[in-house]
């Protein structure tokens, strides 16, 4: 892996957790073959997440995910990559593919009608945690359940695509910075997940906070 050989962080965009597991694996084995022990400051992840006032609201809005104007590197918005257009001739390897590869091919032949063509349902996001949605509390839980299981140094909130409104972005904005990313700081504190910003990915070396604060 490339971004391994080179300490560069690796980010995951919008994958399955177990084969998103396995390339963070293969990273992590990367490195050691190249004589360094790699961390979670190395690793990002970036998936769905929307947080609202009520459970019932949440799931309401969290359905126009996969509504509305389409992501133009996805499927429609149901959440498997476009390989047309994210693999291009020459730029990217036919031999040496990461483990989600695999899994976004069979997700765009399998299961039968639109759903199964283009890509999956919201259901099924809800269930492999690719969609996250509820309340504060249920957010901050299966936000933990995602970051022990693939331990990312790095993460990133998908919020406000598909069909959703100004409102339902704000609403969930408003409650990210009030109780869920306060939360998200100290589970990463509590399962020992440090970022590129508090250890060089590079040097494996804690960075100053001063120098971090810029």
């Amino acid at each position: 892996m490339w971004a391994a050989e080179k300490r560069i962080p690796y980010i995951m965009l919008a994958t399955e957790m177990e084969p998103t597991k396995r390339a963070f694996q293969l990273y992590h084995d990367t490195a050691a073959e190249h004589g360094y022990e790699s961390g979670s400051q190395n690793i990002g992840y970036l998936w769905k997440v929307h947080v609202d006032e009520t459970e019932e609201l949440a799931e309401q809005t969290a359905r126009k995910y996969v509504q509305g104007p389409s992501n133009p590197f996805l499927a429609g918005n149901e959440g498997t990559v476009n390989p047309a257009l994210v693999n291009l001739p020459g730029l990217t390897s036919r031999t040496r593919v990461l483990p989600t590869q695999t899994v976004a091919t069979a997700a765009r032949g399998g299961g039968g009608g639109v759903a199964g063509v283009l890509g999956r349902p919201y259901e099924q996001q809800i269930e492999d945690y690719t969609i996250i949605a509820g309340t504060p509390k249920t957010v901050i839980s299966r936000i933990r359940h995602v970051l022990e299981y693939v331990r990312p140094g790095s993460i990133f909130f998908w919020d406000g695509d598909g069909a959703m409104t100004h409102d339902d972005a704000m609403r969930s904005l408003r409650l990210m910075g009030q109780e869920v990313i306060p939360a998200v700081k100290e589970i990463a504190k509590e399962l020992e997940l440090p970022g590129p910003f508090e250890v060089d990915p590079a040097t494996g070396k804690d960075i100053p906070q001063e120098v971090a604060a810029g």
